[in-house]
């Protein structure tokens, strides 16, 4: 499958973010800057990881929606290319800081 966009508000304040049906293409998407949101389950509980190597888009996303900047978490990650850890951030999104699943919207491959 491709590429789903979401858009975090519809206002355009907020940074938006994109989530994959594969993780590979989100993972490369996060190492390229983007704001990757990969949903999944932690002890039974929805939870997602906002993942990028930009730092200060996560921050500005963590302002939109009021997230405190000392919760963003450090952690390098391998990128799939290259097989090389880079220096990346994430915000751990649990309870109202959670995005609803939205009806997807498909983009191409390559957009």
């Amino acid at each position: 499958m491709g590429r789903i966009t979401t858009r975090v508000n519809g206002d355009g304040t907020t940074p938006r973010y994109r989530e994959f049906s594969y993780r590979r293409d989100g993972m490369i998407f996060a190492m390229d800057g983007g704001l990757w949101l990969h949903r999944h389950r932690w002890k039974g509980h929805r939870m997602a990881h906002l993942v990028s190597t930009d730092r200060d888009l996560l921050l500005a996303y963590g302002r939109a929606v009021g997230l405190p900047a000392d919760q963003l978490q450090f952690k390098p990650l391998k990128d799939p290319r290259t097989g090389l850890r880079r220096n990346a951030w994430h915000w751990d999104l649990v309870g109202r800081y959670l995005p609803p699943l939205e009806a997807p919207e498909s983009t191409p491959a390559g957009a």
